[in-house]
């Protein structure tokens, strides 16, 4: 420790209190009308949220539905979204929901959780229907999206999609 007396005062601090409650013998025995106490809603374990997995496969369905709110909902801020050569942050990709490609079937395939505690990675490959300005595709794009516990839930903090050759 580079201040020694610094850890004399905290030892002294310390030691005090301890000896104190030494001195006023043992507790009381419980008391048999006692309630229980209860825990303060802030140190309750916070309620078990989606899994990523299952937030995957809303945003597919929000892919369909152009629903703005879904992504809205899952995309945390400073979200960051790269595609091929193009990077997007979270506006952009909301936004995008509506632009001329208009996907009308899409689904995930071979998704593979990389859980890092309250971090998670997915992979899998996006596969994805629909009519553009150049008329009817069917793309596939392997994807990993990254995904972070906040506030007890999960929103996904990064995202990036290679189109699949075909």
């Amino acid at each position: 420790m580079r201040f020694p007396s610094a850890a004399v005062l905290l030892l002294s601090v310390c030691a005090v209190p301890m000896y104190g409650q030494g001195s006023r013998g043992a507790p009381p025995p419980p008391d048999s009308r006692t309630v229980p106490r209860v825990q303060p809603i802030a140190q309750r374990p916070p309620a078990p949220s989606t899994p990523p997995i299952q937030l995957e496969d809303q945003w597919t369905s929000a892919l369909v539905r152009r629903d703005a709110r879904t992504f809205d909902r899952l995309l945390a801020p400073g979200f960051v979204y790269t595609e091929n050569a193009s990077v997007m942050n979270r506006n952009d990709v909301i936004k995008s929901v509506f632009g001329s490609d208009r996907v009308e079937w899409a689904r995930n395939e071979g998704m593979k959780v990389h859980d890092f505690g309250d971090v998670q990675a997915i992979t899998g490959v996006l596969h994805v229907r629909g009519k553009g300005k150049q008329g009817p595709f069917d793309r596939r794009y392997q994807f990993t999206d990254t995904w972070q516990r906040r506030n007890s839930r999960w929103q996904i903090i990064a995202a990036q999609d290679y189109l699949i050759p075909r």
